[in-house]
């Protein structure tokens, strides 16, 4: 497995870091996790959310190529219905070239209701917005003079300059959860980014094959929580309050996507303290000593498909040494164990 980090530039009020000094911080994570070995490294986006979540992924991409070398970039994932895919298509291009041909774009639907209705589209889209956006998008990757005529966007004898480095285009993954956006993306012909749930790459791999493509050309990406420390209890010691604000937030996004009414679903524990031992944590953490971290992501391995082994380390709030800390010792002892 290749293993990369994601992250989200959360910077809550209760811990909130000057946002220069925050960024900052970041970035020097990132390089850090270049010079530890990390594959990927991983940006992703929401829109408008109190946290300050970062709503510019491909302009962070540009940022991240600037002061890395080796390390490959991408998005996981760009919100493709809230931005126009000619702006998107450039931008990627941009940070494909002040990478030397490290991009990696992934896009995915989006879900969150608020963000549908601050920007004005209607949430039905969102699924033919993104089929529609890619194929538009990688025609503009791979022809010159493309003239397109679709549902959402138009476009006039258009050539993109400059072009991308990589040849024909950087890769295109997709991100899918359920069953019919898991299709989409093979037959959209793009890498599958996950997270949670049963494995897709049984009906991915399926698809795939009715569609007359070889799966070994394509790449799976799982995402998970993960946290190392020198011992268990201090692993959540650190973590809990953290971890609990970010599945506050979860839950009330999901709950709206997932159209349930009435009051907000009851959170499984009560403190911060107790989520250590909540519903919530079953295969969506893995936290503990380098050694149960790397029993954890083995166990995880014989029940999931996964080229790409994602990790979410910087919880929101959390001080970037202590991720910093845990980034390291992932790095240094639980890797080797799967290169």
């Amino acid at each position: 497995m290749r293993f990369g980090l994601m992250y989200d530039f959360r910077n809550p009020e209760k811990w909130h870091m000057t946002e220069p000094l925050f960024y900052r911080a970041m970035l020097d994570q990132m390089v850090e996790a270049e010079n530890l070995g990390f594959d990927h490294v991983w940006l992703t986006e929401h829109h408008f959310t109190e946290d300050a979540y970062n709503p510019a992924s491909l302009s962070m991409a540009a940022a991240v190529a600037a002061v890395t070398e080796k390390i490959r970039i991408g998005t996981f994932i760009l919100l493709l219905p809230f931005i126009h895919p000619v702006r998107a298509a450039e931008d990627v291009v941009l940070a494909d070239i002040l990478s030397n041909g490290r991009f990696d774009l992934g896009v995915g639907q989006g879900y969150t209701h608020n963000e549908f209705n601050a920007f004005k589209i209607d949430r039905k889209e969102r699924g033919p917005r993104l089929a529609e956006g890619v194929e538009l998008i990688r025609k503009l990757f791979t022809e010159r003079n493309v003239t397109f005529d679709g549902r959402y966007t138009q476009v006039e004898n258009m050539t993109l300059s400059p072009r991308a480095v990589q040849n024909p285009h950087p890769p295109i993954w997709v991100g899918a959860r359920g069953p019919k956006a898991i299709r989409r993306a093979a037959e959209l012909d793009a890498h599958l980014m996950t997270t949670l749930g049963p494995d897709p790459a049984p009906l991915y791999v399926e698809t795939l094959e009715k569609l007359g493509k070889d799966p070994q050309d394509y790449k799976i990406a799982q995402l998970r929580m993960v946290y190392c420390a020198e011992n268990e209890d201090q692993a959540w010691t650190e973590i809990q309050e953290h971890l609990a604000h970010v599945f506050g937030y979860y839950e009330t996004v999901l709950r709206e996507a997932s159209d349930v009414e009435g009051d907000e679903l009851p959170m499984p524990f009560n403190s911060p303290e107790e989520i250590r031992d909540s519903v919530l944590t079953e295969g969506a953490v893995i936290v503990g000593t380098p050694e149960q971290v790397s029993e954890k992501v083995a166990e995880f391995e014989k029940n999931f498909h996964c080229t790409d082994f994602i990790l979410s380390s910087h919880f929101a709030g959390i001080d970037p040494a202590k991720s910093s800390r845990s980034n390291e010792l992932f790095a240094k002892y639980v890797m080797p164990n799967f290169r």
